[in-house]
């Protein structure tokens, strides 16, 4: 009886590292169906009556490297996208913590990646591989992505630059853009997407390896991680489940310390190990040993308490004000009409809209001034 408890338990254990992906995928399409509707509004020509969702600069990277480099020089955090900073801090956080936890544990496209995976498993029963010298050459084209917007970034683009960068039309509303690239999806586009889908069904986890920028930074700092995947060779039996079931083919039999850039934590070769305390994942050199559900709190915790601290700090909601995007919306409907693309209708319909959004802004300067008036002469 006991032994089926603790079976119980050790497979509730392993199921925290899903509930934490499907939470963090569920925040996502919640944000995501959100800021379609708050865009979708400002597009008919309507002041939404709720917040744009801050989240959604999640997917703004550009953005965050460049403010990055802004409160790195200033010591101050922009009033433009804000959270994207908040976010890419609290993901760089993360790895110095929990190697590429991020990754395994909250990315969806890491958990996309799972899924065709899963579907590579079915497709090609014996597995497929490709040579170490190959797979070598591909992992490098992450880091050279992403070592190519750093350079760009915190090396060629100067402070002026970053300031006029940061307050542009492109970077002021580049939310607006990220979401057209979805909802207006080239035929370009879509054949890329769909190639790498395809792909990352031949070759398992393709994007996340060979090709995420973001992965390659926080492989960076996971060199940093306080935890880390410990063996122990006494208790190990040699069997190599471990390294037959890890997602990043890391050799881990090798080593007593899972040093690799490549280590997401997601910890299914402690999951896989029959041996008991061979392989476990530990902060501190080993002393302190944390299952999934200890991880997994541990990394939401991070991201709430993160979250909490920008928002009473001021530094979650963007500044650009709802005036400002209903406005940038209809110049670029402006522009589609000279191209013959646009609505007149609703174009005319904004155009009325604005008229009326600033006939009412005069009348409240008016009646200020005037109360401002009157206040003087009591005196």
């Amino acid at each position: 009886m006991r032994e089926k408890i603790l079976l119980y338990i050790a497979e509730y254990q392993y199921l925290a590292r899903r509930f934490v992906q499907i939470l963090f995928l569920m925040l996502v399409i919640n944000i995501g169906i959100k800021f379609y509707l708050f865009v979708s509004q400002i597009e008919a020509g309507i002041l939404p009556n709720f917040e744009r969702p801050p989240g959604v600069e999640a997917f703004l990277p550009i953005s965050a490297l460049v403010s990055l480099k802004h409160f790195l020089f200033t010591g101050t955090i922009n009033e433009i996208h804000p959270s994207a900073l908040v976010l890419f801090l609290i993901i760089c956080l993360t790895a110095l913590i929990a190697k590429k936890g991020f990754c395994s544990w909250v990315c969806p496209f890491g958990l996309l990646s799972e899924v065709l995976g899963k579907i590579h498993s079915h497709v090609f029963k014996k597995g497929l591989s490709i040579p170490f010298q190959l797979d070598l050459i591909l992992r490098s084209l992450k880091y050279v992505i992403a070592g190519f917007f750093i350079y760009s970034i915190f090396y060629k683009m100067p402070m002026f630059s970053v300031e006029q960068f940061i307050q542009s039309p492109y970077n002021r509303f580049a939310d607006l853009k990220m979401l057209k690239f979805f909802t207006r999806i080239s035929g370009t586009a879509l054949t890329v997407i769909l190639a790498l889908i395809v792909i990352s069904i031949v070759i398992r986890y393709f994007w996340c390896r060979y090709l995420c920028p973001y992965g390659a930074i926080l492989g960076i700092i996971s060199f940093l991680s306080l935890g880390k995947i410990k063996r122990n060779a006494s208790n190990c039996t040699d069997c190599g489940r471990c390294e037959k079931t890890c997602p990043s083919s890391i050799k881990i039999r090798q080593d007593r310390y899972i040093n690799s850039s490549e280590c997401t934590a997601c910890m299914a070769c402690i999951q896989i190990c029959p041996e008991e305390n061979a392989i476990g994942f530990s902060f501190f050199s080993g002393k302190l040993r944390v299952n999934q559900t200890g991880l997994a709190l541990i990394l939401v915790l991070m991201f709430t308490l993160g979250i909490f601290m920008a928002k009473i700090s001021g530094n979650w909601q963007n500044k650009v004000s709802k005036i400002e995007y209903l406005g940038y919306t209809m110049q670029s409907n402006l522009q589609l009409r000279n191209k013959g693309q646009a609505d007149l209708k609703k174009i005319e319909k904004m155009i009325e809209i604005m008229k009326r959004i600033k006939a009412q802004k005069t009348d409240m300067n008016h009646s200020f001034k005037g109360k401002e008036i009157k206040d003087d002469h009591s005196w």
